[in-house]
C-alpha cells in the first residue's frame, strides 16, 4: 500500500490541469504520465503567465508576498525563471511547437534590456538577487540559440550581452552563487562577448572545496545539506559543459559526471511510493524541482538508473503535486508547498521564486524517441522493498518501507549553520532529528517538539539543537551531539544522542547532561492533515498521533522514562502538509543530574500491522488510553514500577554494565550501541 499523506481529491479529474491527456498504462503502468503530460503541465504554467507580463513582456509581476530585493527584481525574477521553463519547452519541441513562446521571450529580452524602456531590468551589482535570475536568461538563451539568440537584431543581442556582463568583477555570494557567475559567464564566451576566463575557473575551483565525498557538496563551508546539492551544485556543471562545448577542460566534465553518477545511486530513494520528496532544507517551495539531477543524469550520460526508473521518479514528482493542487486554480506557482504557506519560504522569496521549480522540465530537452520517454515506467526503490542507506557525507541515514512507501531521513550531520564563531541559530527545516516524504516540520519551531530532544526551562522554553556536531554515520546507526543552552544561561550542557535504524523503526539512545531538576522534553513526528485534527492517544510511557487515513506518529519511552509524561501537542496553521497537525511528545519531570540515559522508540508508519502492534500489549489490546483530539493536550502519564520499557511497541533494550545498549526490534533483529 501507498498512504496518500494528504487529502486527496479525484485522481483523475485534476480541473488545474483542464488540458492533460489520457494515461498511457502500458508505457507508464505506474504513474500514467508521458512526454505529453509534461508538455502540457508546462504549457500551462506558462500560459497563466500571460495576464501578469508587463506592457514589454519583460517582467512577471505575480501577485503575493514581495521578496527582500524588493518587486522589481522580483519582476525580473519571473521572466527569468519562466523563460528557462519556455525554453526546454521551446527547445523539446525544435522550435515548431511554440512560435508564440519564442515571440513572447524574444520581445522581453529586448524591453527588459532597453534601458528606455519602463520595465527594463535592474543590473547585476555585488551579491543581487539579478545574479541568480542572470544564469536562467543565459541557459535559456543557449538551448534556445537557433529560435532567438541568433534572430535577434544586434543591438538587442548587445543590450544583452553588457546586461550580462554585469558578472565581471562583480562579488557573488561565496555559495551555489559561484556557479551563476561560471554560467553567466561562458555563454558571454560563447558569443564572443567580454567574460574573465579567471572567474569561471575560479568558481569551478571554489566547487572542489565544497565537495565532501560520495556525491555530496556542502553548499558554501559548514554543514550546509539540502537539495541545492542536487537542483545547483550537480545541475550546473552539466548545464555549464552544455555552454562550453569544446572549451571545456574535459578533466572537470568528466569529474562533474562521476559525481553525478554517484549522486543519483542516493537521490533516487529520496522519492517516496507516491511521488513526495523528502521534505527538508529550505527553498522547498521550488516542489518538483527536486527532480533536475535525475533528468540533468540522462543528458550528461552520467545516471546509474535505468531510463523507465528516471521517469517513474520526475513523473511521480510532478504527478504528486498535481494531485494536490498545484498550480492553483489560476495555473499558478504559489508559495508554499500543496497551498500556499509562507514559513516553507525564506527572505529571498519572491512571488515568482517557485517558478526555479522549471529545473524540472529539463528533461523535455531529451528528443521524444529517447529511451528515457519510450522505455516502461518501473518501480522506484521504496515500492521494491524495505531500504537502508548510510550517507556519512551529509550526516544522513534515510530508511524506507514498502509496505505504506514512506521515507524518512534521520539528520546527525546538517544544521546549515557556517563555521563557528557564527551563532547556531535553529531552522525547522534543519535542526530536527528526522524528516521524511509523509510529513513536515512544525513551523515555527520555537516551541514545537516534533523531532526534537530539549532541556526545558522554568517557563517551559525548550533548548535548541543549534550547530550538530556529527560523529558516525555506518550501517543502521547514525550519532552526533550537541550543546542545549538553557535561557538565560552561558553554560551548556551536552546531549549525545545515537540512531539506530530498522523497518520503520527508529530507536534513539539519548545521553543527556543537565542539571537536577531539569525537565527533558523528546517529540515523535508531527502528523497533518487538512480534514480535521488526527486523533491524539496517550498511555504510560507512551503517545500516538493518528490521522483519518491511518498516517501515525508513535513514540515511547524505552529506558530512563519513569515518571515520565505523555502528551500530544495539537496545532493549527503550523504544517506545510496540512492546517491540523499533531505531534505525540514524552516530558522527564526532573533530570536526575549528571549524564542519565533516555532510550525513545520513534515510529512513523501506515502500515496497519505496524501501527496496530504499536498499540497492542503482547499481543492484547491495552485498557485505560486516554485519548485527545482538537486542541488539547492530555497527560496520560501514569507512574509504572521501573521503566515503561516496549511492552506497547514489541521493541526491548538492554543496557549492560559497560553502558552499551542492546536493542532488540519486533522482528528479532539486534543492534547494539556501545558506551
Amino acid at each position: 500500500m501507498s498512504a496518500p499523506h494528504v487529502s486527496l481529491p479525484d485522481p483523475t479529474h485534476l480541473p488545474n490541469l483542464p488540458r492533460l491527456p489520457p494515461a498511457d498504462p502500458v508505457t507508464s503502468p505506474v504513474t500514467g504520465w508521458t512526454r505529453a503530460h509534461w508538455e502540457a503541465v508546462a504549457d500551462r504554467l506558462l500560459d497563466a503567465l500571460r495576464p501578469y507580463a508587463s506592457p514589454g513582456l519583460a517582467q512577471y509581476r505575480l501577485p503575493g508576498r514581495p521578496s527582500h530585493s524588493g518587486a522589481w527584481s522580483d519582476g525580473l525574477e519571473g521572466f527569468a525563471r519562466s523563460f528557462l521553463l519556455a525554453a526546454f519547452r521551446i527547445a523539446g519541441s525544435g522550435g515548431r511547437q511554440t512560435p508564440g513562446l519564442i515571440e513572447r521571450y524574444a520581445a522581453g529580452l529586448a524591453s527588459g534590456t532597453d534601458p528606455r524602456s519602463p520595465d527594463h531590468w535592474p543590473p547585476i551589482t555585488d551579491r543581487s538577487q539579478p545574479m541568480v535570475e542572470a544564469a536562467s536568461v543565459a541557459i535559456a538563451l543557449h538551448e534556445t540559440r537557433p529560435w532567438i539568440w541568433d534572430r535577434l537584431d544586434d543591438r538587442v543581442r548587445q543590450r544583452i550581452a553588457e546586461w550580462l556582463g554585469g558578472f565581471l568583477g562583480a562579488v557573488v555570494n561565496d555559495s551555489n552563487w559561484r556557479l551563476f557567475q561560471v554560467i553567466t559567464e561562458e555563454f558571454l564566451a560563447s558569443v564572443g562577448a567580454p567574460h574573465s576566463r579567471a572567474e569561471i575557473d575560479a568558481g569551478l575551483a571554489r566547487l572542489e572545496d565544497w565537495y565532501r565525498g560520495d556525491g555530496w557538496y556542502t553548499d558554501g563551508d559548514g554543514h550546509k545539506f539540502d537539495y541545492y546539492n542536487a537542483w545547483a551544485l550537480h545541475l550546473y556543471p552539466v548545464l555549464w559543459a552544455r555552454i562550453a562545448g569544446p572549451r571545456a577542460d574535459t578533466r572537470p566534465v568528466a569529474e562533474h559526471r562521476a559525481r553525478l553518477r554517484t549522486f543519483l545511486h542516493d537521490h533516487q530513494h529520496f522519492f517516496g511510493a507516491d511521488g513526495a520528496p523528502v521534505h527538508q532544507g529550505r527553498s522547498l517551495t521550488y516542489r518538483f524541482g527536486t527532480t533536475a539531477p535525475l533528468w540533468a543524469g540522462v543528458l550528461a550520460d552520467a545516471t546509474p538508473l535505468p531510463p523507465g526508473r528516471t521517469r517513474r521518479l520526475a513523473s511521480g514528482a510532478l504527478k504528486h503535486f498535481a494531485e494536490r493542487g498545484v498550480p492553483d486554480d489560476r495555473g499558478l506557482l504559489t508559495l508554499g508547498w500543496y497551498r500556499p504557506f509562507l514559513p516553507v519560504t525564506q527572505r529571498y522569496s519572491g512571488p515568482a521564486s517557485p517558478y526555479w521549480a522549471s529545473k524540472a522540465f529539463l528533461g523535455l530537452l531529451l528528443p521524444a524517441h529517447h529511451p528515457v520517454w519510450t522505455a516502461p515506467e518501473e518501480p522506484g526503490p521504496v515500492e521494491t522493498g524495505d531500504v537502508r542507506r548510510a550517507l556519512p557525507a551529509p550526516g544522513w541515514l534515510l530508511h524506507s518501507t514498502a509496505a505504506d512507501g514512506i521515507v524518512r531521513l534521520v539528520n546527525h550531520g546538517s544544521d546549515r549553520l557556517p563555521p563557528p564563531p557564527t551563532r547556531a541559530d535553529d531552522s525547522p527545516h534543519y535542526a530536527r532529528f528526522a524528516y521524511s516524504s509523509a510529513t513536515a516540520p512544525e513551523t515555527p519551531a520555537d516551541r514545537a517538539p516534533d523531532n526534537h530532544i530539549a532541556l526545558l526551562a522554568p517557563d517551559g522554553t525548550p533548548t535548541p539543537r543549534g550547530r550538530i556536531h556529527p560523529l558516525t554515520v555506518e550501517g543502521p546507526r547514525a550519532a552526533s551531539w550537541h550543546r542545549a543552552v538553557l535561557p538565560g544561561s552561558g553554560e551548556g550542557h551536552r546531549i549525545e544522542s545515537v540512531s539506530v535504524v530498522h523497518g520503520p523503526w527508529e530507536v534513539r539512545v539519548h545521553r543527556v547532561d543537565a542539571p537536577p531538576g531539569t525537565p527533558v522534553r523528546e517529540g515523535g513526528w508531527a502528523v497533518a492533515d487538512d480534514t480535521g485534527p488526527p486523533l491524539g492517544r496517550t498511555g504510560p510511557g507512551r503517545a500516538l498521533a493518528r490521522r483519518a487515513d491511518g498516517l501515525t506518529s508513535t513514540i515511547v519511552g524505552l529506558r530512563g522514562w519513569r515518571d515520565a509524561g505523555a502528551a500530544v501537542a495539537h496545532a493549527a496553521g503550523a504544517n506545510a502538509y496540512g492546517h491540523h497537525s499533531a505531534t505525540p511528545y514524552l516530558t522527564l519531570p526532573a533530570h536526575p543530574g549528571g549524564t542519565h540515559l533516555l532510550v525513545t522508540l520513534v515510529v512513523l508508519s501506515a502500515d496497519p500491522e505496524v501501527n496496530g502492534d504499536l498499540e497492542s500489549n503482547g499481543g492484547r489490546k491495552t485498557n485505560g488510553d486516554r485519548r485527545t483530539n482538537g486542541g488539547r493536550e492530555t497527560n496520560g502519564g501514569r507512574k509504572t514500577n521501573g521503566d515503561p520499557y516496549a511492552r506497547s511497541s514489541g521493541t526491548r533494550v538492554r543496557v549492560a554494565v559497560s553502558g552499551e545498549v542492546e536493542i532488540r526490534f519486533p522482528d528479532g533483529t539486534r543492534e547494539r550501541v556501545p558506551r
